[in-house]
């Protein structure tokens, strides 16, 4: 059971890896002035939702197998998720607004954001391969 539990989440953590890479890949298109803000924004606001829902899965799978160390790791990011979806103003396109993404350096914190979550999800890549390992090697 906790090899499933663990191969589960390695594969959640590769969907948001490749998740992270897509992020830093479509804020340096609109950086380098390759797709406008809007478009950017289209494709990066459809893609929020999942990368919740994938972060939050990998949480509650480790806190119902009882990974306290894993959860407290996984708690923070998806805390963080859910606080910039929640608080996205009235108005506003989605989590990333092409009007305000220009305004205020937030394509750069934007960025930063998305190279964080990459660092991230690498340290738990790895992580969950190690107890996935060891999981499989106690039984």
């Amino acid at each position: 059971m906790e090899a499933a539990v663990f191969i589960l989440s390695l594969v959640d953590c590769c969907a948001l890896i490749f998740l992270s890479v897509y992020f830093i890949i479509t804020l340096s298109d609109l950086e380098c002035d390759y797709i406008n803000a809007r478009a950017c924004c289209s494709k990066l606001n459809k893609w929020v939702i999942p990368e919740m829902v994938g972060q939050c899965l990998s949480t509650m799978l480790m806190l119902i197998s009882m990974h306290w160390f894993i959860f407290l790791l996984n708690l923070p990011v998806a805390a963080w998720d859910i606080y910039r979806y929640v608080k996205v103003p009235m108005g506003n396109m989605g989590v990333l607004d092409p009007t305000e993404i220009h305004n205020r350096g937030q394509l750069k914190s934007h960025m930063k954001e998305a190279m964080i979550k990459l660092g991230y999800h690498l340290l738990c890549f790895f992580i969950y391969l190690y107890s996935m390992i060891l999981a499989l090697i106690n039984d």
